[in-house]
Formats: structure tokens, sequence, C-alpha cells
């Protein structure tokens, strides 16, 4: 089990780094030069990062991407939900069907604990808090 995909790993390496940049506006060759992400795989991601509403984007000479929004308001729940759908440790699927013991399954009860407290931990984590913990060399 993959807990974050490329796409949403890529979406985060470029917030972070244009919070980093602290400039009004960080292109996409900087970003590509910067991260090393494949300039089609980036170009992708900004635009649907772009079409959410988490970045802006402007074009012509000197453009390029600058925060929508405050990077402390930015979740890395949010950014998994755009690239990967909702959030489930557990379906509890089997054969394309749902279980049929899924109300008294015991194991699904311990995961679903689980499941929650990742959720929670996750909800924790801001663009902002990582460029900060990055800072302090954690």
């Amino acid at each position: 089990m993959k807990l974050l995909t490329r796409n949403t790993d890529y979406a985060i390496r470029a917030l972070c780094h244009i919070v980093k940049c602290k400039k009004k506006i960080v292109s996409v060759t900087d970003l590509v030069k910067t991260l090393k992400i494949p300039r089609p795989f980036l170009r992708k991601i900004l635009q649907k990062l772009n079409k959410e509403g988490l970045l802006t984007s402007y074009k012509g000479m000197g453009g390029g991407f600058t925060l929508a929004r405050p990077a402390g308001k930015i979740l890395v729940t949010d950014l998994m939900k755009i690239f990967q759908g909702p959030i489930k440790l557990n379906d509890h699927i089997f054969k394309k069907g749902i279980c049929p013991h899924i109300r008294t399954c015991a194991l699904k009860l311990r995961l679903d604990v689980i499941e929650k407290s990742v959720i929670s931990k996750l909800e924790a984590i801001t663009i902002a808090s990582l460029v900060k913990d990055v800072c302090k060399g954690l």
C-alpha cells in the first residue's frame, strides 16, 4: 500500500518550493530545475492545483505560479484528495463486492480506528509546517 502517490508527492514538493522562494511568481523552469521533476508531469500537476484554487497562474514573460491561499491553509490531505481521491485505508472490498461481514468484522473495526488516527495526523500537516520543519532541519 502506498500512502502518497507520485503526483501528490510532486505537488507537495512544488508548493513547498514556492513558499521557500519568497518570490512573487515562481516559474515552471525554476521548479523543474530545482526539484528535478519532469516538466510534463509538473505542468499537469500545477495546472490541476491552479484549477483547484491552490495556485494562481501568470502567463507570458515572467510568468509562473504563486500560492492562491496561505501555506498554513493548505493541508496535505487537500492534496491527497485532489490527486488520489477520498482517503481510505480500508475499503473492505473483496472481488469487486463489499464484504458481507462488514458490520461485524473485528479486523475492520480495528482498521477503522487506525484510519481515523492516520487521517487526524495527516490533517495536522500543512505546507507551512513542512517548510518550517525543513528550515529547522527536521
